[in-house]
């Protein structure tokens, strides 16, 4: 193993960017779907960025990140949504590894799990806009990083 994938404790694989960002909308897509609240959903989709492995300055890996928030109803559905996920994740493929009130003042409620299979992260935190926001719920699901050879550095 390489300096960077000891950083990262794996070996990145060659992987096409496109089927990257695939993968993971439709994983972002399920996740939506566990939540099963008819809200309002920020856009855009997933994009490809580098991997920050702490090594050198050439970046030689790419990372696909999905960030939206769901948003426009009550914290009494985002409540039951988050309920849904946290019961729903372990039957569709995730491990859950974290899952409680963040470090944050306001405490929100924070789930993060790992996709047993493509080993994608997620990362779903309920603000309930106790600090004056209006309430809705974080959702960040990102690749894991990957040797995208097909295409040339962006």
């Amino acid at each position: 193993m390489d300096n960077d994938a000891n950083k990262l404790g794996y070996e990145p694989v060659v992987r096409d960017k496109r089927e990257v960002e695939d993968e993971v909308g439709s994983l972002s897509s399920r996740v939506l779907e566990m939540l099963r609240v008819k809200g309002q959903v920020t856009e855009p989709g997933p994009m490809t960025n580098f991997c920050e492995t702490g090594g050198d300055d050439t970046p030689r890996y790419r990372v696909v990140a999905h960030p939206w928030s769901l948003y426009g109803v009550g914290n009494n559905a985002l409540g039951k949504g988050m309920d849904r996920l946290a019961d729903q994740l372990p039957k569709k493929g995730w491990k859950v590894v974290r899952q409680g009130p963040d470090s944050s003042k306001n405490r929100n409620l924070e789930i993060v799990a790992v996709h047993v299979t493509t080993h994608t992260h997620l990362e779903v935190t309920w603000m309930k806009g106790q600090d004056g926001h209006e309430p809705l719920i974080s959702v960040d699901v990102t690749s894991r990083c990957f040797r995208d050879d097909h295409t040339p550095n962006d």
